[in-house]
């Protein structure tokens, strides 16, 4: 089971069923402000729709190819990270990430990074850790940036959001290049 403290008080917890109905409710409260930057929201109904998202999570996390896990203060859900499938012939992973709107200004998505890409060098024995978003979405680009990664490039319309297309930023992080300071105890 994955779980990682990130800061007294605040964690990372493996997602599961039972929490399909506590992640909707935050979704559908900040639907409006999620779904600037988020394809996913639209997409994310009924409560039904988070569930099955956690089950094909779980299903990942139980093959090994990565996980979805809640953003927890104290037994309050406020956020959401995760990964891609992990691509373990190249030994890489993208990884997603996204706070409810109260709860954004705190460092916490920063630091639920930190404990992400720990856990890919360390754990998982990775390479390269990316983090995609859209070129207009200054938070998600600033988070990259605050832990060190490097703008690789960018997919000239490489995002489809509301019928628009808007360009892919791609930030990467190496192995080589994960300073240990940035490795929590």
């Amino acid at each position: 089971m994955f779980r990682a403290q990130i800061r007294p008080g605040i964690d990372l917890r493996l997602l599961e069923e039972r929490h399909a109905g506590t992640v909707f409710a935050l979704v559908d409260q900040d639907r409006e402000y999620l779904s600037e930057w988020l394809p996913w929201v639209d997409a994310t109904i009924t409560m039904d729709d988070t569930l099955s998202f956690i089950r094909s999570s779980l299903e990942q996390f139980a093959e090994n190819h990565g996980f979805a896990a809640g953003i927890w203060k104290q037994d309050h859900y406020i956020g959401g990270i995760g990964t891609q499938k992990i691509d373990w012939l190249h030994r890489k992973v993208e990884i997603g990430y996204w706070i409810g709107q109260n709860f954004q200004g705190h460092g916490i998505v920063t630091e639920a990074c930190r404990a992400v890409v720990h856990h890919a060098f360390c754990e998982w024995d990775l390479n390269r850790v990316e983090i995609r978003c859209a070129a207009g979405n200054v938070k998600s680009s600033a988070i990259a940036e605050r832990l060190g990664f490097t703008l690789d490039g960018t997919l000239r319309e490489g995002h489809l959001l509301h019928r628009r297309f808007h360009d892919l930023l791609i930030f990467g992080m190496l192995k080589k290049d994960w300073p240990l300071e940035k490795i929590p105890t």
